[in-house]
């Protein structure tokens, strides 16, 4: 990418951060803007080479990836929300793993020779969730809190929970290929040496943050940019030890955010906000890189994927997970469809391209196809059915009151408060 590319790409990014309010109000989000315009570049100007830009995907793909670990579990207090912990257990604890069940069977089954691997990296791959996609669901006070809640706190810790199994996946596929790496078993290992790293690093950190806040040590100017390395040098140090560094990252963001007290909260807004940005230029990377593979690709088994990865692959799972969770019908059913696929896939997409010698077309079109049609159909849907469940909801009082009962948690994407969000009352409760 030359000067002048580079000086257009940052002016649109400066364009968005102008206008991101006003083309919210009108359902164009970030997501679709910046494919566009990666999408634009590449294809249509040609101003991007797309080979070029495929060897800088890496790179930025992983940076993103650790900042967005870090500051999802970082900001995520399990004890202040402990008052729907049983509906976090369900969705991350059940309805995750049948979601990544059933996205590898339906991979194995559609697509003949993929391969067990590569059908587990496209299921794994297309797990997570991402709420931000849902920018009029999670910030429209008329859905419950507690519904908003839940839907954030998913889409915080399950890329977390998701990114072990695609590497492993990653690493399956290339053993098979006969390509150098330690296979799935020694994968295993790499995910354990990420956990104790992370624990350690992110606990130890916090720890030491909160000692300096205390005695008045660390410049409030310059603790964001420290935590930022910090996320970094959790992954970089595991990476040194032969370990996994993401999940290094995201155990470290766990461990920071509940060591480092209240103010850690301030600290790790810097993290998010420099996500954010890294975040739109990984979108358009993929608009670049990835989208032209996708039109390609694509034929009526990468759609019939895509759908059913959008509804049957996430709402069965769900519906299991809320069984005997006392929730109203219309909620589960709400929960189910705004599970937007989004930051998360596309990464662990461009991730498996840059890692996998072998042909990996096909897996990264179907990531990129179901992505393409969730940020077009949840972006689409969110406000209509947002008014039409909150309205479908009788008034009813908020849930119990106590630790955790009215906590918000930021979300990745949205504007909200340094050092936190904007408290948001619950006017329904959806239980029952």
């Amino acid at each position: 990418m030359d000067a002048g590319t580079l000086a257009l790409v940052m002016f649109v990014v400066f364009a968005w951060g102008l206008l991101s309010a006003r083309l919210g109000r009108a359902d164009l989000s970030a997501p679709v803007l910046f494919v566009a315009v990666g999408l634009l570049l590449s294809e249509g100007v040609q101003v991007v080479d797309a080979h070029a830009a495929q060897e800088a995907a890496r790179l930025l793909a992983e940076v993103t990836l650790v900042w967005v670990l870090f500051a999802d579990a970082s900001r995520v207090r399990l004890r202040e929300l402990r008052a729907d912990l049983g509906l976090y257990a369900r969705l991350l604890g059940v309805g995750l793993p049948l979601t990544i069940a059933a996205g590898t069977l339906l991979a194995a089954w559609l697509f003949d020779g993929t391969g067990v691997w590569l059908a587990l990296l496209v299921g794994a791959a297309l797990a997570p969730t991402d709420a931000a996609l849902g920018a009029a669901v999670m910030s429209n006070p008329a859905v419950p809190a507690r519904v908003r809640r839940v839907l954030n706190v998913e889409s915080g810790l399950n890329d977390g929970i998701a990114t072990p199994v695609v590497m492993v996946a990653i690493a399956g596929a290339a053993t098979v290929e006969g390509l150098p790496g330690s296979g799935a078993a020694g994968a295993l290992v790499d995910l354990a040496v990420g956990v104790a790293v992370g624990a350690v690093v992110g606990g130890l950190s916090g720890r030491a943050m909160r000692l300096a806040r205390r005695r008045g040590w660390a410049s409030e100017d310059f603790a964001g940019p420290g935590i930022l390395a910090l996320a970094l040098a959790a992954y970089a140090a595991t990476l040194a030890l032969g370990g996994n560094g993401f999940v290094a990252a995201f155990v470290a963001g766990l461990a920071f955010g509940s060591s480092a007290g209240r103010g850690g909260e301030r600290e790790v807004f810097y993290v998010e906000q420099t996500a954010g940005f890294v975040s739109l230029l990984t979108w358009l990377v993929f608009g670049a890189v990835a989208v032209p593979t996708v039109l390609q690709e694509a034929d009526w088994r990468m759609l019939a994927y895509a759908v059913l990865s959008l509804t049957v692959v996430r709402m069965v799972p769900v519906w299991l997970s809320f069984v005997g969770a006392r929730l109203a019908p219309a909620t589960t059913a709400f929960v189910g469809w705004f599970g937007p696929r989004g930051l998360a896939s596309i990464i662990f997409a461009l991730i498996a391209m840059e890692e996998l010698d072998v042909d990996v077309r096909r897996p990264v079109a179907v990531i990129g196809t179901t992505v393409l049609l969730s940020v077009l159909a949840h972006g689409l849907s969110a406000k209509p059915l947002a008014d039409r469940y909150a309205a479908s909801v009788p008034d009813s009082p908020a849930p119990p009151s106590g630790e955790g009962a009215g906590t918000e948690v930021p979300v990745r994407g949205l504007p909200h408060r340094h050092g936190g969000a904007a408290p948001v009352h619950p006017s329904h409760d959806p239980a029952g």
